[in-house]
């Protein structure tokens, strides 16, 4: 796959995890992104660098990069990422 990350694939990773994974969303936005008082997010776009999400926090949207430890390589690296990133702030939040 010479472009791990069209538009297409983003949107697509993008509207599974809102559809299918909301709760997931906020634990990125919580754990990963900072922001410890979001109600709900919405992941935006995922590229190989990162994901673009907004959190709803005090009725407002706030925008939120999240910066992966590792440059992702396509589709298949980012399922097992975020796979990864939502078990490890499920421990965390133990």
């Amino acid at each position: 796959m010479s472009n791990g990350f069209s538009a297409e694939i983003s949107s697509r990773i993008c509207k599974h995890m809102n559809d299918d994974h909301a709760d997931a969303v906020v634990i990125y936005a919580k754990a990963f992104g900072g922001v410890t008082d979001a109600i709900a997010a919405e992941m935006l776009s995922i590229d190989a660098q990162g994901m673009d999400l907004t959190a709803q926090v005090n009725g407002e949207a706030v925008p939120v990069r999240i910066q992966f430890d590792r440059v992702l390589v396509d589709a298949e690296d980012a399922h097992q990422t975020l796979i990864a990133m939502v078990k490890q702030a499920r421990v965390k939040a133990k």
